[in-house]
């Protein structure tokens, strides 16, 4: 759900919009998240070699070049264990970023994950890319649960992986 609210900015009317991404269980305990996601560096080592050509990482921020755009995050503050607090660091728009690692009701061992984004948008970025960055951020939470649980995220190719690397023979199953 997107909640909003509107103010005038240098480009006429600015919306200040949350988006939520939806809640899923991850195999992992909340702080073995939180420590994979607290240092930036840990995203580029994640990345296919291809991809890792424009993309600059340290502890605290990675800035890429997107379709053209440099886009960066930084960490603005780490709430050990529970949450990561992000910022943009050079985008085309103002954003915020809140990872949440809360401890399973059910398990401790395992987390309820999700993501808020709070972006500064226009009315027209608002209505192009509002519901592309919800289905973006569903996407991520769930690609990270299936991970957990040793499945490949729906839509990754196994081809996709470097030559001689088998998935299926590294922890994952169909």
């Amino acid at each position: 759900m997107a909640l909003f609210s509107i103010y005038l900015g240098q480009g006429g009317v600015i919306m200040a919009v949350e988006i939520k991404s939806k809640k899923a269980v991850v195999s992992k305990a909340p702080y073995e998240l939180y420590m994979a996601f607290s240092d930036m560096r840990n995203f580029v080592n994640m990345l296919p070699e291809d991809k890792k050509k424009d993309v600059t990482a340290d502890y605290d921020s990675i800035h890429a070049v997107v379709q053209g755009f440099n886009i960066g995050v930084r960490v603005v503050q780490r709430n050990p264990y529970s949450r990561i607090f992000f910022e943009d660091a050079g985008a085309p728009f103002k954003f915020g970023l809140t990872l949440n690692f809360d401890p399973s009701p059910s398990n401790p061992y395992k987390t309820e994950f999700s993501i808020i984004v709070d972006a500064e948008l226009n009315f027209m970025m608002k209505t192009i890319l509002g519901s592309k960055i919800k289905d973006a951020l569903d996407k991520a939470v769930d690609g990270l649960a299936a991970m957990s649980e040793g499945r490949l995220p729906e839509g990754v190719d196994p081809s996709m992986f470097p030559e001689g690397f088998d998935p299926y023979k590294n922890g994952f199953h169909s």
